[in-house]
Parts: C-alpha cells; sequence; structure tokens
C-alpha cells in the first residue's frame, strides 16, 4: 500500500512534466506554423505590392500615345483621304518613328469601320495595315469618345499583348482611331525566374498572365454563357477559346489575408494572395509554397521534444531559427533592390515621357485647383511667345488672353472648375506676345495624381489658326465663284436666246412679208400655207425659250429618239446652208447610210450643230485665201456604241494658247463675241450624257465632233 502511494506521488509530477513537455511541443509547433505563416504572407504582401506597381507601370506606360497621335493633323487628314498613297506613306513613317521612339510594339490607325489605314509595322510580314478590328473593344470604347484597353491575343501575329486606344475626333465627331499594342512578356520573364507561380485573371476569372504556360486562358471560376460568347466574339483569347477550368482546388483559410490552392496532379499546395487592381479591372494573384510553413512546425516539434534534455539541439533549433531569419531579411535585401530597380525603370519613363511631351506639335498646359499654371511644354510657349518660366505660376487672367474676349475667357475658366468641361474641346482665340491673334482648340481633362485625388486640370491646345484662315480664304473663294456663276448664268441665258431665235424671228419676218404679198394677190390656198408656216416657226420659237429655261435651270433634259442624220439636215434647211452660200463655201455631208439614233433633246441638238456650222463658216471667212479643199464637212458614225458627228472646216485651226481656253466662258478671239457659245454648247451635250470634243484637222483647219451614246437601230 505504501509503495502504491509513492509510486502515485512520483507519477503525479512526472504526468505534469510529461504533460507541460507535451504542451511545450505542441505550443511550439504551433507557435512555429503561425509565425512561418505569417511570415509568408507578409513576405507576399510586399511582393504583390512590387508587383502590382511593375504590373500597373507596363499597363499605363505607353497610354498616352494613342491620344498624342490622335492629335496629330496627319492622321485626320489620312482618315479623310485612306485611298491616299502620300498621305499613308507619310502617317506610316510618323507612327513608325514614335513607335520606335516610345519602345512600344505596334502604333497603328483605324477608320470608323474597324479597317487599320497605317501601321507602325505596314513593312513587316504581320503588318496590321488593311486588317479589321471592327470587333475589339478598345476599338468600340474609342468609337464611343472614349479611351480603351484590352489584354488578348492578337488576330494577326497571334501574340498577346496590352491595347490602349483613343478616338480621332474632328469637329466633334469621332472620324477614326489610334490603337498601340504593348506586350506584357517581359514581366512575365521576370516572374518564371521567381520560385512560386504568378498568374494575372481578368474580371471573368479567366488567367490571362502568368509564370505557368499552360494555366494560361483557363477559368478560376464559373463563367455565364452570355460571357463565353463575348470573350470569343472579341477574340480575346484566340478564335478557338473554350472555357476550360483551371487544374487545382481553392481552399479558404480562416483569418488569413489569402487562400490554399492544392494542385490536382501533383497535390502540391500553394498560399494564395490576391491583389485587386481595380483600375485595370485584373487581380494579380501570388503563391507560396505550403511545404515551408509544414517543415517550420515539424521543427518546431522535434527542437521542443529534445529541448528539455539537449541543450545543443536546443541551440541547433536556434541556428536554424537564425538562418531562417537570415533567409528572411535576405528575401527582403533582394526585394528592395528590385523595388529600387523598378522605382529607377519607371524613373526613367518619366523622363522618356517629359521629353516626349517636350517635343509635342500639341501644347500642353497643367494647372491646379486655383487656376495657377503649374506646367507648360515648349509647344505652348511657342503658341503664345510667352517662356515657361513667365507662365508657371500665373493665375487668371493669364497674359495671353486675348483682350477681346475676356468674358469668354472667365466663362471657360469657371466652366472648367465646376467639372463641365467639353471632351469635344472648345475654340478660343488667344493674343501671341507680338501682338498677332491665335486660334486654338482646348482639350481639358482632369488631372489625378498617383493617390487618385483631383488636383488640378490638363489641357491639350492645338494651333488651328492656318486652318481657320484656310476656311476664311474658302469662304472668299466660294463667294467670288457664286458671283461669277450667276454673271455666267446671265450671259448663257442672254447669249442661247439670241443665238437660238434669231433663226425662227428670221423666218417669222419671211413668213409675214410672203402672207401680205399673197393676200393682195388673193390666192386663199397659198396664204393658208404661207401662215400655217408662220405659225409653226413661232411654236418653234416658243419651244426654244422653255427648252432653254430648263436648261439654264438645270432641269431634267426632256429627251426622245433622234436621229444625227435628220439633225444634220435640218440644221441645212434652217440657215446652215443659206450661211454657206452667203459666205461662198461649199457643204459637202458624209452621213451615215442607216440612220444614227440617239436619245437626246432634237431642237437644243439641232440649235447645237447649227452654232458649230456658223463657227466654222466664219473661220473659213478669216482665212484669205481659202485654203485648198475649201469647204464646210458634216459627217455622222457609229462605232463601238457611240455615235459621232463630226463638223470640219479648212479655218486657220486651233492655236494651243485658244485650245486650251476654247471652252471657257466668256472667252472669245472675235471683237464682237460673248465667248459663251462654244461653253453653252459644251454644257447641252454634256447634259445628253455625251461630250463635246475640238482638234486641229489634218491638212489644216479644226474638227469639231459631238460624241454621244448611240441607240439600237430598229428592226
Amino acid at each position: 500500500m505504501t509503495r502504491l502511494r509513492q509510486a502515485l506521488r512520483g507519477a503525479g509530477p512526472m504526468a505534469a512534466v510529461l504533460g507541460v513537455a507535451v504542451a511545450l511541443v505542441l505550443g511550439a509547433g504551433e507557435w512555429a506554423a503561425r509565425n512561418e505563416l505569417d511570415s509568408q504572407w507578409d513576405n507576399l504582401r510586399r511582393s504583390g505590392e512590387v508587383q502590382a506597381l511593375a504590373l500597373r507601370g507596363v499597363a499605363t506606360r505607353y497610354s498616352y500615345l494613342p491620344f498624342t497621335a490622335a492629335q496629330q493633323p496627319l492622321i485626320a487628314t489620312l482618315l479623310h483621304n485612306p485611298s491616299a498613297e502620300l498621305l499613308r506613306s507619310a502617317a506610316n513613317a510618323y507612327l513608325e518613328t514614335v513607335n520606335a521612339n516610345a519602345g512600344s510594339d505596334t502604333l497603328y490607325v483605324m477608320d470608323t469601320s474597324g479597317l487599320t489605314v497605317a501601321s507602325s509595322n505596314w513593312n513587316t510580314p504581320a503588318s496590321f495595315v488593311h486588317q479589321n478590328y471592327r470587333n475589339r473593344p478598345y476599338f468600340l470604347d474609342a468609337m464611343q469618345g472614349k479611351s480603351g484597353r484590352f489584354y488578348g491575343v492578337g488576330k494577326t501575329t497571334g501574340e498577346p499583348g496590352l491595347f490602349a486606344s483613343a478616338p480621332v475626333v474632328e469637329n466633334g465627331r469621332v472620324v477614326g482611331v489610334v490603337a498601340v499594342k504593348v506586350r506584357m512578356q517581359p514581366i512575365v520573364d521576370t516572374w518564371t525566374q521567381l520560385r512560386d507561380p504568378i498568374f494575372v485573371t481578368d474580371a471573368r476569372g479567366i488567367v490571362f498572365l502568368g509564370s505557368v504556360p499552360a494555366w494560361l486562358y483557363k477559368t478560376t471560376r464559373p463563367v455565364a454563357a452570355p460571357a463565353v460568347r463575348q470573350v470569343q466574339f472579341d477574340e480575346q483569347y484566340g478564335p478557338q477559346w473554350a472555357p476550360q477550368p483551371v487544374p487545382w482546388k481553392t481552399r479558404p483559410q480562416q483569418d488569413a489575408p489569402g487562400g490554399e490552392i492544392t494542385l490536382a496532379a501533383s497535390g502540391k499546395r500553394y498560399l494564395a494572395l490576391e491583389e485587386p487592381l481595380p483600375d485595370l479591372g485584373w487581380t494579380l494573384t501570388l503563391t507560396a509554397d505550403s511545404r515551408a510553413v509544414a517543415a517550420a512546425q515539424q521543427q518546431a516539434w522535434a527542437l521542443a521534444s529534445l529541448a528539455s534534455g539537449l541543450l545543443v539541439l536546443g541551440a541547433l533549433y536556434w541556428q536554424l531559427r537564425e538562418r531562417r531569419l537570415q533567409e528572411n531579411r535576405q528575401a527582403r535585401i533582394e526585394l528592395e533592390q528590385r523595388v529600387q530597380e523598378r522605382t529607377h525603370a519607371l524613373q526613367q519613363a518619366h523622363a522618356f515621357r517629359q521629353s516626349m511631351e517636350d517635343s509635342l506639335l500639341v501644347g500642353m498646359r497643367a494647372r491646379d485647383l486655383e487656376g495657377r499654371i503649374v506646367y507648360v511644354n515648349p509647344a505652348m510657349c511657342d503658341m503664345v511667345g510667352y517662356t515657361a518660366a513667365e507662365l508657371i505660376g500665373c493665375l487668371p487672367p493669364y497674359p495671353y488672353w486675348h483682350p477681346d474676349d475676356l468674358e469668354r475667357h472667365w466663362s471657360d475658366v469657371d466652366t472648367v472648375q465646376a467639372g463641365k468641361a467639353s471632351p469635344q474641346g472648345r475654340e478660343n482665340r488667344l493674343r501671341h506676345r507680338n501682338g498677332t491673334d491665335v486660334y486654338t482648340m482646348f482639350y481639358t481633362a482632369r488631372l489625378i495624381d498617383g493617390h487618385g485625388q483631383h488636383i488640378g486640370w490638363m489641357s491639350s491646345v492645338v494651333d488651328i489658326t492656318a486652318q481657320k484662315r484656310a476656311e476664311e480664304q474658302q469662304q472668299q473663294r466660294e463667294a467670288q465663284l457664286q458671283r461669277v456663276q450667276r454673271v455666267i448664268t446671265v450671259g448663257e441665258m442672254a447669249s442661247t436666246l439670241a443665238h437660238e431665235l434669231n433663226q425662227p424671228l428670221a423666218a417669222l419676218v419671211n413668213y409675214a412679208a410672203a402672207a401680205r404679198a399673197v393676200s393682195v394677190q388673193g390666192q386663199p390656198q397659198l396664204l393658208q400655207d404661207t401662215l400655217a408656216a408662220l405659225s409653226a416657226q413661232a411654236l418653234r420659237a416658243a419651244d426654244i425659250v422653255g427648252r432653254i429655261r430648263h436648261w439654264v435651270r438645270q432641269q431634267p433634259a426632256s429627251r426622245e429618239p433622234c436621229d444625227l442624220n435628220a439633225a444634220v439636215e435640218q440644221s441645212l434647211s434652217l440657215l446652215l446652208r443659206a450661211e454657206a452660200r452667203r459666205h461662198g463655201v461649199p457643204v459637202r455631208l458624209a452621213l451615215s447610210a442607216e440612220p444614227v439614233r440617239v436619245s437626246a433633246d432634237r431642237v437644243l441638238l439641232e440649235q447645237v450643230v447649227l452654232n458649230l456650222g456658223l463657227n466654222a463658216l466664219q473661220a473659213m471667212q478669216s482665212q484669205q485665201p481659202p485654203a485648198p479643199g475649201h469647204e464646210l464637212l458634216l459627217r455622222t458614225a457609229t462605232e463601238a456604241g457611240r455615235a459621232s458627228l463630226q463638223v470640219l472646216d479648212r479655218g486657220p485651226g486651233l492655236p494651243p494658247e485658244i485650245a486650251e481656253r476654247l471652252f471657257e466662258p466668256f472667252f472669245t478671239t472675235r471683237s464682237d463675241g460673248l465667248g459663251l457659245g462654244l461653253n453653252i454648247c459644251r454644257s447641252i451635250v454634256e447634259s445628253m450624257g455625251g461630250e463635246l470634243l475640238a482638234r486641229n484637222r489634218d491638212g489644216g483647219g479644226a474638227v469639231f465632233e459631238i460624241r454621244l451614246p448611240s441607240l439600237p437601230s430598229l428592226p
């Protein structure tokens, strides 16, 4: 009984010691696991900040390029004339230069249908020129007047990249889109050198960037059917993309900033920390191997179990612990070095961007919330004639404000500070230091700092003085042209009526005289015939007046099937044959054996033939002595669906200085001429769908040829 009590008394402290030892071992393991886990989360958090900064730097580094290129007048001009090769070549060279200096992958311009009209890679096998990207979201965003950003696989090259876009706006209307492609592969190459995987998912949970190629374009969560169709329509991840889940399972951890993922194939587990990038619409995920936590826990158990009896093992545990801390310190040092390197790269990028801004032809002006100028680039200084030192620090009114537009300038300041600046820009007239007026377009946007705070306003200023002067000159030219046109119209009407009414009026006089003579003789039948002829000539004069009025007013011509042979015969019977006899010029006809049928205004066509014949007779009358073969020749023919009527003379011909201006209004070589006859003849023929040509005749003289579309012969 006594031994039993002693055994129990001895077992009590031993049990307590064992219990304390077990508690120490368990507590040490739990503490080590928690400490290691906190260290891993801390490392992931720090690494996430660095990687997020680097990712943002790459994603936003070239976002200014599309907007800057969109301000280039050459781009807008090309979009208005996409088929002009000189403009296309100039635009390709400009984009190639800007792209090379900026260091981006590709800079290109699309019209409103999404067709690429110019690109920095125009001379490469994978050129974007003539490629259509109308289904890309960045193109659709820019067509709505917004800046676009989109990551996807290239439709032309098949290489993924980040696309940024900006609209080309002219007079408040989007006329095209400028986009830049940036390859993200350099940052991926950096990630592949790290021990644990890093990847980025889009807003739909699709992995599109990461250090493990096999995970790319797989989904971390179910994607709704409309979203799948949208991705396939956009061809964001290639034309054959279909949703496939990532090869791991995710398990959240309580009281932890992240979760744990387990690979399905190997069972390997990783701690996963997500770093949201709301400004980009992405999520950055960094991982760390979970085995480090388990290893730390196991080490703590082993060391704690031996700590009670083996000081050496305790010292060894301390040494291992110190080594682990040293590795963490070394990792932090390397991380800080990477941060410094990345900071230096960002500083270099900032310096490059500053150089780009200083070399821009577009003026840049930044103001704080009070309206004080805090930055101007050289282009702005050149535009107004003041140095940067004179402008920086100025409050409204600024020295370059136009004195006649002060109220307008103050109104613009109030509008901008109220946050109501128009995205389409505002036209302003400035006063250069030398006193000249400068017309500009101001585009103003909010100026945001790195913390997302509104700190002022940034304005892009485009000099449109040359454009305004060109518009004024164009208006003056149009006004002059309208005055000339009115004079020409009046002259055409007067000249045409004088030409065309001369023959029927002369006939009316002759028939009236004949009617008087017949009435005296008492021959009623002959009197009726004479009066009928007189009435026909009066109707012909009225018909000529009506047709001339229709033609001058540019009303649709009244066409009917006509025979060119008949038009020649009618012109001869009206006046041409009598005038030829009066001038002593023989008339010879070389008419086609078959009728030469055309669709034309018969009366006006006869008048054109008559006018051309009279001009030929007058030309031959000035040729003294008469040239060999002195005659007026009228010839008709049909060939290849075209009917022609030629009026040939043996006059002095057409010298080059006269031939160049032959059909100009008011140009004449006769002292009593108006210079409108040939101009009117050409206008009449062209209104019938034909053309009037003039050339020198072989052997001397001139040839005037009427060409009209021919009608098929009657069966």
